[in-house]
């Protein structure tokens, strides 16, 4: 039976996937078979799980997915010898109103399957105080139980020895410790990490972090403390219906951002998925009967998108009979025009009137949950679907008629209600699951 570790942290930024990664990729340097989860809404870090393991990872969500959802997901890891959940954010972080199982905290998941944490902690600035730390995570919620520490970015050797001595004496196991050190550490851009597939060198960069990680933490250790784990059975899978039975999905650099287990789900459900690249100037398959443009970086393509005709009037064309739906960064797109960060504006393609500013920058952030006024690809009118927004752009226009009611995990109503024209759609938000 393979075993289970939940990999979390007090904060956000303190090297939880760097150490994700390289555990990952050392175990399968020894043959064991290794299998990843990102807890929470990211779509950036699974394709880094995928590029150290050899295995696709998918998130699971305690807002938005039910426990047999997340049973269905973790079920992946059946065959696996050793499974690794990264955590988001903080240990304990999740919204004020709990959602469908619990409120998006990693420590939802890692007492949901009974897996032992392990905290990467970053004492940088501190010595004694980084164990007060790591006994308050230990001792905050009864059912999530602590393995150990990981300390990483240490001064020096005394640094070291004194965050030791004070971890020992609070009844805390210390894995190993990681130096400072540049080579491993992963290109950010505003919304995460740069991509796995833009990184040429992605495999040259985990291979160093697994023999960083080799040289200074205990991976035996590591290893003896995760729980064996006995899956449960996963009954009836996702409740995911695909928008079409032929999906023509934009994908590259600027349309990457959608999250595995929907993709996954829409094949289980017996859908095609063809891609298409805006970026090259490709129009979407004509055999398709729904396009699909999720999110991603079009701010930073903007002045290609605009350019490419073919594009822009082949997608227009097939707007004219079939549905067309983006998600945030495709819904940009759909949209009149887009602002880039130096002001400029481009124009998109001009199914929906909405147009969006990245001169003007403002963070949205957090979980959505969307009741349909209107039908969208694969949802009924009335649906109610829990999605998650990340971007950086304001609204400057938004004149269409709204998709949805939308509101925010603590129940208040947002702005960002998406939008319907003819057949095009599209939200700020990125779908992870329907409510059944």
């Amino acid at each position: 039976m393979p075993a289970g570790l939940v990999i979390s942290a007090p904060a956000s930024g303190v090297g939880k996937t760097t150490l994700t990664l390289a555990l990952a990729r050392a175990w399968r340097n020894r043959g064991l078979n290794v299998q990843c989860f990102k807890s929470g809404p990211d779509y950036i870090d699974p394709a880094f799980h995928a590029a150290a393991t050899g295995r696709a990872s998918v998130n699971v969500d305690s807002w938005a997915m039910d426990r047999a959802t997340i049973a269905h997901l973790i079920s992946r890891g059946t065959d696996a010898d050793i499974v690794l959940a990264e955590g988001s954010m903080g240990l304990f972080d999740g919204v004020a109103a709990r959602g469908v199982s619990g409120t998006g905290a990693t420590a939802d998941i890692a007492e949901m399957l009974g897996w032992p944490v392990v905290l990467v902690i970053d004492p940088s600035g501190q010595a004694q105080t980084a164990a007060a730390i790591a006994a308050g995570l230990r001792d905050y919620r009864a059912g999530v139980r602590l393995a150990g520490v990981v300390l990483n970015r240490v001064a020096s050797p005394r640094h070291e020895d004194l965050v030791r001595r004070a971890l020992n004496d609070a009844g805390i196991a210390v894995f190993g410790a990681l130096p400072r050190h540049a080579e491993i550490s992963l290109p950010k851009r505003h919304l995460g990490l740069v991509q796995a597939e833009e990184q040429a060198e992605i495999g040259k960069l985990i291979d160093e972090a697994a023999r960083f990680i080799a040289e200074h933490v205990d991976l035996d250790a590591v290893l003896r403390a995760a729980a064996t784990w006995s899956p449960q059975a996963a009954s009836n899978g996702l409740n995911v219906t695909p928008p079409g039975q032929r999906i023509a999905l934009a994908r590259d650099a600027a349309f990457s951002f959608v999250y595995p287990h929907m993709l996954e789900a829409w094949r289980a459900a017996g859908a095609e998925i063809s891609t298409f690249s805006p970026l090259a100037d490709e129009t979407p398959d004509a055999s398709a009967d729904v396009c699909w443009l999720p999110g991603g970086y079009p701010e930073l393509h903007a002045g290609g998108i605009a350019a490419n005709a073919r594009f822009r009037s082949g997608l227009r064309a097939f707007a004219e009979r079939r549905p067309v739906h983006g998600e945030c960064g495709g819904y940009m797109v759909l949209g009149t025009a887009l602002i880039d960060a130096d002001g400029i504006r481009h124009e998109m393609t001009g199914l929906l009137g909405l147009e969006t500013s990245f001169a003007r920058r403002r963070m949205h952030l957090g979980y959505r949950l969307a009741r349909l006024a209107a039908p969208m690809p694969g949802h009924a009118t009335g649906a109610r679907l829990r999605g998650h927004e990340f971007h950086y752009s304001t609204i400057v226009a938004q004149p269409d008629t709204p998709l949805a009611v939308v509101h925010d995990a603590t129940g208040a109503v947002i702005a960002e209600t998406g939008s319907r024209r003819g057949h095009a759609t599209g939200t700020f938000f990125h779908l992870i699951a329907e409510d059944r």
